[in-house]
């Protein structure tokens, strides 16, 4: 005889899945929270600040020029440096 109730075997899999997958997003976000924390203390240095913008916006001092060369076929990586 079988008796399929809300405590079922097929609900137990379900749910492992579903905690196993939770505990994934768990390990990721941690380690995203650590990039950014090591992120932030770089920020705030002047010099990193600095670093960032000329690198990330392209932001240049006064009197200065900017030449971005692109080569074709070559696709833009994005920087994790910070």
């Amino acid at each position: 005889m079988l008796i399929l109730d809300n405590n079922s075997q097929i609900e137990h899999q379900v749910l492992n899945k579903q905690i196993e997958e939770l505990e994934d997003n768990i390990d990721y976000y941690k380690t995203e929270i650590r990039k950014d924390s090591i992120r932030i203390k770089k920020l705030k240095n002047l010099d990193q600040i600095e670093k960032y913008a000329r690198e990330k916006y392209y932001m240049k001092r006064e009197n200065e020029d900017i030449y971005i060369i692109e080569f074709e076929g070559e696709q833009k990586e994005e920087q994790n440096d910070f």
